[in-house]
């Protein structure tokens, strides 16, 4: 490679590094705000020039935080609502997903085609049809209202991600187990499950982080307050100490740390999960 070729190379890389560098601040900067002054005294909330890292650093706004307004309820419900949409989404979606990918049956494209279809009608369009279903089913002002929902919007969406990895088992496994005398739930929990954990992975975490952050059908509804979830709780908090920029961002930061740690243990595998389904084999 000739020298000019070397430093356009070389300028080539530098320009990513930079773009990817100014992107990467702009994603983190606003959130260690966040974090730094949640930390604040509010005597030093708005400090001149600001400061990332407080010079006083404070839990208080934090033990005010989880104490008022029943946030540690409202949490709570968050977690409930998160952990079992995502126990009925991966239960629904991988049986669906192995039964679309190993077996054969009367309309299969079609029923296939018919859950992609769901995919592409925007949420807010069937809000209302939502409600007067839900209504009609006495889901109204309960957290199970919102996780049969959530679940059923997702389900789509994750079946289609499992099935993709459960139509790369290779057929000579699956045949050896047959001839073993493997039944199809047999190899379904002893053979897919475990070939597909970075898929599995990958479905729960979104799954988690969906549920866990939805407003609008939340706050459509959920009337009783004893019943809110963390979304519109800070919504209604902030509304409430809109000048205590230290307590609303503690409460921010406390949602935010659920998020972190699902992600945090699941990173290995939602890596794995999303380079496979990206890798045609």
């Amino acid at each position: 490679m000739s020298h000019n070729g070397r430093g356009r190379r070389r300028l080539g890389i530098a320009l990513r590094l930079l773009l990817l560098t100014v992107g990467a601040a702009v994603m983190v900067l606003p959130f260690l705000y966040m974090v730094g002054t949640s930390f604040k005294p509010n005597a030093f909330l708005f400090e001149i020039p600001p400061k990332l890292v407080p010079d006083h650093p404070t839990t208080a706004n934090y033990a005010e935080a989880w104490s008022s307004n029943s946030f540690g309820r409202y949490f709570l419900n968050s977690t409930y609502v998160a952990l079992s949409t995502t126990f009925v989404v991966l239960a629904l979606s991988a049986t669906m997903a192995y039964a679309f990918a190993r077996f054969e049956f009367f309309g299969k494209n079609i029923l296939f085609g018919m859950l992609l279809a769901g995919l592409m009608i925007p949420g807010i369009i069937v809000i209302v049809p939502q409600f007067v279903l839900a209504d009609g089913l006495h889901l109204l002002n309960k957290l199970n209202g919102l996780v049969v929902f959530y679940a059923g919007g997702a389900v789509a969406f994750t079946t289609f991600l499992l099935r993709g990895f459960f139509e790369r088992v290779p057929n000579d496994l699956d045949e050896a187990m047959t001839i073993d005398g493997a039944g199809a739930l047999r190899k379904f929990l002893r053979l897919y499950l475990p070939l597909a954990r970075p898929a599995l992975a990958t479905a729960g975490i979104l799954s988690f982080l969906g549920a866990w952050d939805e407003f609008v059908w939340a706050l459509t509804i959920i009337d009783d307050p004893a019943k809110r979830t963390l979304p519109i709780a800070i919504a209604a908090f902030q509304g409430q100490h809109g000048t205590a920029w230290g307590l609303v961002f503690a409460a921010s930061t406390i949602a935010i740390v659920p998020v972190i740690v699902v992600y945090v243990l699941g990173q290995r595998q939602f890596i794995s999960g999303i380079t496979a389904g990206a890798v045609k084999d």
